[in-house]
Order: C-alpha cells, then sequence, then structure tokens
C-alpha cells in the first residue's frame, strides 16, 4: 500500500485529508467504494434517489489512470441495498475517464 492509499483508508471522499474528522458523520449514508484509485473511501450518498444509486458515480481524483478526470463507481449486480444511516452498499470501480 503507497502513502496515498494509506491516506484514503477510513475517510469520506470529498473531506480533506487535514481535516481532524475525515470520517463518516452521524445520520448519513455512505456507499463503500471498492477497488480503483479510491478503494476505501466512504462516498456519502445521503439522499440519493434509487436511479442516482443505480447510476453510480464519476468522482474527480488526482489518483486515477488520467489525473485530474474521474474514477467511474457503480454497485455491482443484485448488489444490496440497506436502508437507513451508515454504510449501506459498496460501489465498484468500473473504469476511469478523462
Amino acid at each position: 500500500m503507497n502513502g496515498d492509499e494509506q491516506l484514503l483508508r477510513g475517510r469520506v471522499y470529498g473531506h480533506d485529508h487535514d481535516d481532524p474528522d475525515p470520517g463518516p458523520r452521524p445520520g448519513q449514508t455512505y456507499a463503500h467504494l471498492i477497488g480503483g484509485p479510491l478503494d476505501g473511501l466512504l462516498l456519502d450518498v445521503t439522499g440519493w434517489t434509487p436511479k442516482e444509486m443505480d447510476s453510480g458515480a464519476a468522482l474527480p481524483t488526482e489518483l486515477g489512470q488520467f489525473p485530474g478526470g474521474r474514477a467511474l463507481y457503480g454497485p455491482g449486480p443484485d448488489e444490496p441495498r440497506l436502508a437507513g444511516p451508515g454504510v449501506t452498499c459498496r460501489f465498484y470501480h468500473c473504469g476511469d475517464s478523462p
């Protein structure tokens, strides 16, 4: 695991690495990002509709195949989603985009 990967573990995507509390917040809903450059991060999906959840996310990152591009994540087929706060599902890396 390189230094960039160690910085990401247990953090919420979009929280600054200098944030004194970069972890999940009570009452929020998260997808756990699996694989790719953002592996191990949590994505806040609080308030996302089922359609938005099905579409996944294109997340800006400097860590992917295209620095300054986007890492693409989406739910796996038949991936269970729990209701309520906490980590309720997983989004899997499915590619990178410039």
